[in-house]
Formats: structure tokens, C-alpha cells, sequence
């Protein structure tokens, strides 16, 4: 069988960033398991997996557009210090969920001068081209329960 939409996925990766330096990895863990076509991973990876069998091994370069977007500028805010209530210090790389047009956001701490908090709405990979190397370890037809709600269900996916 062979990766297509509602069909669910399994694989173990290695993520690099253009330096080679290793973000991410499935070594030790369970693979990743996702429902191909439901959005549940960066669309330059699921685009590159479309068609793969149990047994591929294959490296994927995804360009930053194709992974977390680009580095948005406005995404970076100065605020004051006031505005993060209940919290009573605030430092550099905490992050705080924020309500905006677009719904939930997670924002991080970017840096605190004085009662100025700068914070960063992009993704930490954002801007960041992504080089995977995978192997497809698993393909099989997701469960009308799975296409229904979007996602993997029991080893490797979501449990209800």
C-alpha cells in the first residue's frame, strides 16, 4: 500500500537544520504516525511522502515556506511588563498562550528591558529551511473514525 490521502502513515525521522545540526528525531521513540492529507504535518514533508511504501528511506529538504513560513516581523511586539499578570518574573524563552484574531497563539519571550517585554509570535522554526531523512515503516487505510476526525488514533497517534 502506498501513501495517499486517508491513509495513515507511520515513519522514524531525523530533522536537521541547513548546518546539520540535529532538531528532532524519532531515534529511541515509537514513529511518528500521521493521516496523510489531514494537514497533520508540514506540507512540504507530507507532499514529498504521497506515494511512498513501507521500506522507503528517502531525505526531504523543505524549504522554510513549505515547513513553520517565514520569520513575520509583526509577530515581534513590545509590550509592558503589566500586561503578563500572575507572573512574577519574566524571562527570555517563557512562553505564554496569547488570544488573537486568528484564534490561540503560543508567543515566547524574546527578551525583558525593564518593564518592556518583547515577545515573538513565530513558530521557533520559522524561516528555517529542514532537511528530513525518514523511513516509511507502516502504510495502512485510516479507520472511518480516524477521516472523521482528522487524526491517528491508538500507538504512535492521539487516544480519546
Amino acid at each position: 500500500m502506498t501513501i495517499s490521502d486517508n491513509s495513515v502513515a507511520s515513519f522514524h525521522y531525523t530533522l536537521t537544520d541547513s548546518s546539520g545540526q540535529v532538531l528532532d528525531s524519532s531515534e529511541g521513540k515509537e514513529p511518528l504516525s500521521y493521516l496523510h492529507g489531514a494537514g497533520n504535518i508540514i506540507p512540504g514533508l507530507e507532499k514529498e511522502l504521497a506515494g511512498k511504501n513501507v521500506g522507503d528511506k528517502l531525505t526531504v529538504a523543505v524549504p522554510a515556506a513549505e515547513a513553520y513560513g517565514e520569520r513575520d516581523e509583526n509577530m515581534i511586539q513590545e509590550l509592558p511588563a503589566s500586561m503578563f499578570t500572575g507572573v512574577e518574573k519574566i524571562e527570555a524563552g517563557m512562553e505564554f498562550h496569547a488570544q488573537t484574531e486568528q484564534g490561540l497563539q503560543v508567543v515566547r519571550v524574546h527578551s525583558v528591558d525593564g518593564d518592556k517585554v518583547t515577545i515573538d509570535g513565530n513558530h521557533p522554526l520559522a524561516g528555517v529551511n529542514l532537511n528530513f531523512d525518514v523511513e516509511i515503516t507502516e502504510v495502512r487505510d485510516a479507520t472511518e473514525e480516524e477521516k472523521a476526525h482528522g487524526h491517528v488514533h491508538g500507538p504512535g497517534g492521539h487516544e480519546h
